[in-house]
């Protein structure tokens, strides 16, 4: 199928999730400004920029579905072991299933070029100062990219477990990676971005022996503020579990 730009695809078709992307995002709470000046009208900047983030991304859902392609926003804190799950990903896929990258950064293009060598197109987004990457910043890499029909897209988003969690890209679905060198308690320090996932990755659990991690207890944690989550355990170095990962990623299509 030919690609046309992300914004051709109609918004009103598309999305198979079992959920809407604005449980997640459309209810998040206003930054109001009041104007002295203007006798105190409030102005809703943050609802302005959610709402037209929203529309963006639900033209980039639409984008890909009428292409067959599954792009997953993969979330995390920094070192949490995300380019590594990538990189090995890419390598088992060759020869099965065509996968392209989007790399947000705040600056340099290190993490590029690790998923360059490991033989995915990629595209790298430097944010500066921005903590997060949004919808246009998706349509634009999507335009670069031009990912084939049937293709894997993953993004790996800026570092961080609060910013990201409130901007739909136009993702099939929302991948949050945590590591067991990070603490039990995660999902109870940032309840919105577990809240906001469908799959939960723990990452690093060849170093279980080595650190003080409560597998279970962080499942009990993940589970109170999102009841239905999927969790997988894996180790992106030695490839332990990432048979389930690859299974996850199949049931997308």
């Amino acid at each position: 199928m030919p690609h046309t730009h992300p914004h051709d695809g109609d918004p009103g078709h598309g999305h198979g999730h079992d959920h809407g992307h604005d449980e997640h995002h459309g209810h998040a709470r206003p930054t109001a400004i009041r104007g002295a000046a203007d006798g105190g009208e409030t102005i809703t900047l943050e609802q302005r920029v959610l709402a037209k983030n929203e529309d963006l991304a639900t033209r980039n859902r639409a984008w890909l579905a009428e292409q067959g392609i599954v792009a997953v926003n993969l979330m995390s804190s920094p070192g949490a072991g995300k380019t590594t799950l990538l990189e090995r990903t890419i390598r088992d896929f060759v020869g099965h299933r065509p996968v392209a990258v989007i790399e947000g950064d705040q600056e340099t293009m290190l993490d590029a070029e690790r998923i360059k060598r490991a033989g995915s197109t990629v595209v790298q987004v430097n944010t500066g100062a921005g903590c997060h990457l949004d919808a246009e910043m998706m349509r634009d890499a999507l335009t670069t990219l031009t990912p084939e029909s049937g293709s894997l897209v993953l993004v790996e988003n800026v570092g961080n477990l609060v910013c990201p969690a409130l901007f739909d890209l136009g993702e099939r679905s929302r991948v949050v990676i945590i590591s067991v060198t990070e603490g039990t308690d995660k999902p109870l320090k940032y309840p919105y971005m577990f809240a906001a996932a469908d799959l939960v990755i723990i990452n690093k659990i060849d170093l279980l022996p080595y650190v003080d991690f409560d597998m279970a207890r962080c499942e009990e944690y993940a589970r109170s503020v999102n009841p239905g989550l999927r969790l997988l355990a894996v180790s992106a170095t030695t490839g332990e579990g990432m048979r389930d990962w690859y299974d996850w990623i199949a049931e997308q299509y």
